[in-house]
């Protein structure tokens, strides 16, 4: 709480040449690299194979994250390797990769937004015809560019194989936008541990780089806070619950990924569950930081604090005789008692060196009074107001308007955009053409007011998800909002029907993982309605 050009080339799933004849896959001249890199340049029909003793030479050598992130890598690349295999020796005749050369500008290992995201991964290296070469100004592009990698290279079932093909391939790619987010909630179903480890494997996969952790609500309270040791009292029951040992790890787990964690326990209208082991803060008008918020910033090391502030329902605290004498001794309206506890526990996370994130409710209704480094998290599509202009009550007027976003970033704020409508994952009936579709700058022209908007972030409400449909509800629609986030705007702009195919390939991609994706054509997280190939699902 408080605290592009571009040339795609596909590689072909079936990589025994044209006579596999799979699909038509290896008649296909479209690598199918998720998401679209900003510059891909692969025009060549030659192929390399990967030895089997392929490894990493990199530059700086002590990069830990890097280290660590090649052997996941080289566990994903070499999928079909066998003993079988490792005993064969290659032909020398037929031309092997025998390494990947990373270099990397600086070794300082600190991920948060705003990091360097961009890399350059080429296919030979230019100056040597045995290596590729990727170049990163930070690890956590490197890590993007080894992503990519591994998305170029596939096993051929005939020669048994991996090979990277139609190099040389040059590729300069960088994101978007700074932030690009997923949202799990792990209130409303609790997730184990591993799901939520496999969960931050499929974002890095698609290069998103914030997990957004809605981890408590009014339905549970699953995390331990040390200074408050009742309140995960609030659990469903006392399996179902996160130690800050548990919530550290996830933390780490995630950074090796280059993915931040963003926690937010969301308050004052989601607390119910708070209430379970101490009673005393049912309700309570006053009750802003019950948590040692000093703790939990050392938990949580990312800049970003979502506070919520969403849908807070006054009216018990007019009803309940303490709270409306505590109102009435401040000079205060049940509105004006909701202000103050949101700009309040604003102070506290600012104390900590802490960005306050607040749902829209809170620039809805007193938005002028927002401290200024707060960045509203958008979450409706069309908003019934538009904006007149500053006023001591920051005037609005009911009139239909061209969505909130613009009138945030008009005001000064940063913002970021999840639009119930198309980006809200447990809408089912929302297919992934309208997540491609959504742009986060729609209606924002000026310079400086698109600036402002740092990026975009799917929700995955936890109402009807647990274990058991988490993944097939996010993905594939999930990866539409990805690359929508990622790729230049010159080429998402130009609709769904150039990226299907490519979709339906990193869907099987997903699958040959470990990540059950739902099938591309149909809605949110509906089984495949006929026996088939992935490809065409």
């Amino acid at each position: 709480m408080l605290v592009a050009i571009s040339i795609l080339v596909f590689l072909p799933v079936a990589l025994g040449g044209a006579s596999s004849g799979i699909h038509g896959f290896a008649e296909e001249k479209e690598i199918p690299v998720w998401p679209k890199p900003h510059s891909l340049l692969a025009s060549g029909s030659g192929s390399l194979a990967l030895a089997e003793n392929f490894t990493l030479r990199s530059s700086p050598d002590s990069i830990a994250t890097l280290s660590s992130a090649f052997a996941r890598y080289r566990e994903i690349i070499f999928l079909h390797h066998s003993i079988f295999l490792a005993s064969r020796q290659i032909p020398e005749s037929i031309p092997q990769l025998q390494a990947l050369s990373v270099r990397i500008s600086s070794p300082d290992e600190t991920l948060q937004i705003g990091v360097d995201e961009s890399y350059r991964l080429q296919i030979p290296d230019p100056d040597d015809a045995t290596a590729a070469l990727l170049t990163a100004e930070t690890v956590y592009g490197a890590l993007h560019g080894l992503e990519t990698f591994s998305q170029i290279c596939a096993f051929n079932f005939t020669t048994k194989m991996t090979e990277v093909r139609y190099i040389p391939v040059d590729i300069v790619d960088r994101p978007r936008f700074e932030y690009r987010g997923l949202l799990i909630d792990t209130s409303r179903h609790y997730e184990p541990l591993k799901i939520v480890r496999s969960v931050i494997d499929s974002m890095a996969y698609a290069k998103l780089n914030v997990l957004h952790w809605h981890i408590v609500d009014t339905q549970s309270f699953p995390l331990e806070i040390p200074s408050f040791p009742k309140l995960w009292n609030g659990a469903y029951t006392g399996a179902e619950r996160y130690t800050l040992e548990d919530a550290k790890g996830i933390v780490e787990y995630a950074r090796l990924r280059g993915i931040n964690v963003m926690p937010e326990l969301d308050v004052p209208g989601h607390a119910a569950s708070w209430g379970v082991g101490y009673p005393e803060l049912w309700p309570s008008g006053n009750c802003t930081q019950p948590l040692d918020v000093s703790n939990f910033a050392k938990t949580f090391p990312f800049k970003f604090m979502h506070l919520g502030g969403d849908e807070v329902d006054t009216t018990c605290w007019k009803k309940t005789r303490h709270i409306a004498r505590w109102l009435a001794h401040n000079n205060f309206t049940a509105k004006q008692g909701y202000e103050y506890f949101v700009l309040r526990a604003q102070k506290i996370a600012l104390k900590y060196g802490l960005t306050p994130v607040n749902w829209e409710e809170t620039f809805n209704n007193f938005g002028s009074k927002l401290n200024n480094e707060t960045i509203i998290h958008n979450w409706s599509k069309l908003y019934p107001y538009v904006f007149l202009g500053y006023s001591h009550s920051w005037n609005l007027l009911f009139r239909i308007g061209p969505g909130l976003a613009p009138l945030v970033v008009g005001a000064g704020f940063k913002c970021i955009v999840s639009d119930q409508d198309v980006w809200y994952l447990d809408h089912l009936d929302v297919p992934w053409q309208s997540f491609y579709k959504n742009e986060p700058l729609t209606n924002i022209t000026g310079e400086h007011e698109q600036s402002l908007i740092i990026g975009g972030e799917v929700c995955m409400w936890g109402e009807t998800v647990d274990p058991s449909d988490i993944h097939q509800t996010i993905w594939p629609r999930a990866a539409a909002a990805a690359e929508r986030l990622w790729s230049p705007r010159s080429f998402t702009d130009q609709g769904t029907s150039q990226v299907h195919s490519r979709l339906k390939t990193f869907r099987c991609l997903l699958q040959q993982r470990g990540i059950p994706a739902a099938p591309v054509d149909e809605l949110g997280r509906v089984s495949p309605p006929y026996p088939g190939s992935c490809y065409d699902q």
